[in-house]
């Protein structure tokens, strides 16, 4: 009795089918998790550094052309409150103008109805800034950025262009540019307050990503 006893204490313990599947599961999970994120952070420095001598923060640097492409992004956040992103960037469009640096504005954003038009909204800001009606083109289709560069250069027939947008922004346009033919710079607009909005920072990390997809896996239309 005392030696079965001891055996059975002794005995090594067998893991059964399912907890070593679940284990395996975790373990190649955890790996595929970690994957993920270097690749992220790979694509992300990848576009970075492939656009960094393009983008300009000085205005009297920038070089001149005659057209500017300017990102659309919502007027007001929550509660109705302004969208610096918007308020900067709309500024920095203007500035540009006034100094020569463009002829003229694509203001480029997505239309949902009559409620939601940020390419009109955007033209309505930058005549109270003093720019002219007739210097802006609404695209209306420019759902993403990726939609925005390649219709500056299929609709718009521009091969010379200055997209305007933050830098962080800038970054992925810019990319997309170089392998759609555009001869790109960019103009950063002020930059918002830092932790003003984590969620835009965050979504721009995940869409750097899917632009390399875009361009060299998808081929999206």
């Amino acid at each position: 009795m005392k030696n079965t006893l001891f055996t059975a204490i002794s005995a090594p313990f067998k893991p059964s089918v399912p907890v070593l599947l679940l284990k395996n599961t975790i373990k190649w999970g955890l790996w595929a998790a970690f994957a993920a994120v270097v690749l992220v952070l790979l694509c992300n420095w990848w576009i970075e550094h492939s656009t960094r001598d393009n983008v300009y923060f000085d205005l009297k640097k920038v070089p001149s052309n005659d057209v500017g492409l300017v990102l659309g992004t919502s007027k007001y956040v929550a509660k109705g409150k302004e969208n610096l992103f918007f308020k900067y960037r709309m500024e920095a469009s203007a500035r540009l103008f006034k100094e020569g640096k463009v002829r003229y504005l694509i203001l480029s954003g997505n239309k949902e109805g009559e409620t939601y038009d940020e390419p009109r909204a955007m033209q309505k800001a930058l005549v109270k800034l003093g720019v002219p009606t007739e210097a802006t083109l609404l695209d209306t289709a420019g759902y993403r950025t990726y939609d925005s560069v390649v219709r500056c250069k299929e609709i718009y027939h521009q091969n010379h262009v200055t997209v305007i947008s933050q830098n962080f922004h800038n970054a992925r346009a810019l990319y997309l540019c170089q392998h759609e033919g555009l001869q790109a710079v960019g103009f950063a607009a002020q930059d918002v307050p830092e932790g003003y909005s984590f969620k835009t920072v965050f979504r721009e990390y995940l869409a750097r990503p899917k632009a390399i997809l875009d361009v060299y896996v998808l081929q999206t239309e």
